[in-house]
């Protein structure tokens, strides 16, 4: 895994610039809060975001955070499978193979 894919990089960086990350952390609570859109699908839709963006990092940070609030692995992979004709099938795939490498650590703990 990736230095920018791996949660102890986001620990370290938050205890690094704690101010900006508790920022960052609170606009994002903010902006998931401030519609009609459930906390699940704010982070799906985010998720898919970060796969249009080829953000691997995103699209992990995304997976796990879906998966702490009640996505599937089933939901998580149509949010993914959805963009094959948005934003292509190998950007799609590879969004897919990092969400689900993600899933199958949280699975298998």
């Amino acid at each position: 895994m990736s230095e920018k894919n791996n949660p102890s990089f986001y620990k370290k960086i938050s205890k690094q610039f704690p101010e900006v990350m508790s920022a960052a952390a609170a606009l994002g609570t903010t902006l998931r809060t401030a519609g009609p859109l459930d906390e699940k699908t704010s982070h799906l839709v985010q998720l898919a975001a970060a796969a249009t963006m080829q953000s691997e990092g995103s699209v992990c940070s995304h997976t796990r955070r879906a998966l702490e609030v009640g996505a599937s692995p089933e939901e998580i992979s149509h949010t993914l499978l959805l963009l094959i004709t948005t934003i292509g099938f190998p950007q799609a795939m590879a969004a897919l193979s990092w969400s689900q490498a993600v899933i199958e650590k949280k699975t298998n703990k």
